[in-house]
């Protein structure tokens, strides 16, 4: 999937646009998109009117002392799995007072991989209120693209969820 910026801005555009109507506020919580989300988001003229927060937590530390990420959860799954995006996605939500969350951790590469979960493995979930939706995906190409990609489909998720739709592709 080829993914560019101006595909990214214009699906940031259409949440903003979507969200500066229903007056609702989203958060993000980022690792291996290192605020690239938060980015796109902030391309958009008036964003400030519905983006709440953005945080960035690299380390499993951060996504501890920041989101509230249960350390037992990296020793028993992995940062890399459904159980701490959800965590972050409800923390990030809970944090912030937005409405809408998206969280993503992943592996872009180009090291990093493992068998069960090789580069271009990403898991994403978004909140709306007390409701999650998560998703992993296996997104191909080098470390940018796989980036790309993710906060591509974060954005598309999140636009979804604040139509009152799964944020989750079929």
């Amino acid at each position: 999937m080829s993914i560019n910026d101006a595909d990214i801005t214009e699906l940031a555009a259409r949440l903003g646009s979507k969200l500066a109507a229903s007056q609702q506020k989203v958060t993000t919580a980022e690792s291996c998109t290192g605020g690239g989300i938060a980015e796109a988001i902030t391309r958009i003229a008036g964003s400030s009117v519905w983006f709440e927060a953005g945080y960035v937590t690299y380390s499993n530390e951060q996504k501890t002392a920041q989101l509230g990420v249960s350390p037992m959860l990296f020793a028993e799954v992995g940062a890399v799995s459904r159980e701490v995006v959800e965590a972050m996605a409800s923390g990030a939500r809970e944090r912030s007072g937005a409405r809408f969350s998206v969280a993503v951790s992943g592996i872009a590469g180009p090291d990093g991989g493992s068998v069960e979960k090789p580069v271009g493995t990403v898991w994403l979930a978004w909140a709306d209120g007390e409701k999650l939706f998560t998703e992993c995906r296996q997104f191909a190409g080098d470390r940018a693209a796989v980036r790309r990609q993710t906060v591509a489909t974060a954005l598309a998720g999140l636009l979804r969820l604040a139509g009152g739709e799964n944020p989750v592709q079929g």
